[in-house]
């Protein structure tokens, strides 16, 4: 079994480059979206931050119940990074210039406030040393083309 997770500043690039990845290799894409959607994992919604509010740890026993079930997975999300370390053989991480990543995130409509955030987050690398921090194998990926 082999567990890939992709994960990322929201815009950067991990839907299209975990999809990808995952039908180059013959693996299982696993949307953690969907995954919440499907559970009912979300908890409550922040109005001013315009983003669900989800419990990592309930999240993580379900996408552990999933990598069990299933061969060779690949995990998508903003979120998938915490997951334990030892349940996932590689992390990727996405990233884009930030004029790139911008322009993504106007283009999906999102409001000032989160654009700002989701820059924030790129900028001092949230994702990428939270998940160094809980002692994943990264290796970063470029996606601004």
């Amino acid at each position: 079994m082999t567990v890939i997770i992709v994960t990322g500043t929201p815009g950067t690039g991990k839907t299209t480059y975990a999809k990808k990845f995952a039908k180059d290799k013959n693996y299982e894409y696993i949307d953690v979206k969907e995954v919440i959607k499907e559970n009912n994992l979300s908890e409550n919604h922040d109005d001013e931050l315009d983003t669900d509010i989800i419990d990592t740890d309930k999240l993580n026993g379900v996408l552990i119940d999933i990598i069990k079930k299933e061969k060779d997975v690949v995990i998508d999300s903003h979120l998938s990074h915490y997951l334990p370390p030892e349940l996932v053989d590689e992390c990727i991480v996405t990233k884009c210039n930030i004029k790139t990543l911008k322009k993504r995130l106007v283009e999906r409509g999102y409001s000032e406030s989160k654009v700002h955030e989701n820059l924030d987050a790129e900028i001092f690398d949230v994702c990428r040393i939270e998940a160094l921090e809980s002692g994943h194998n990264v290796i970063v990926i470029d996606t601004t083309q």
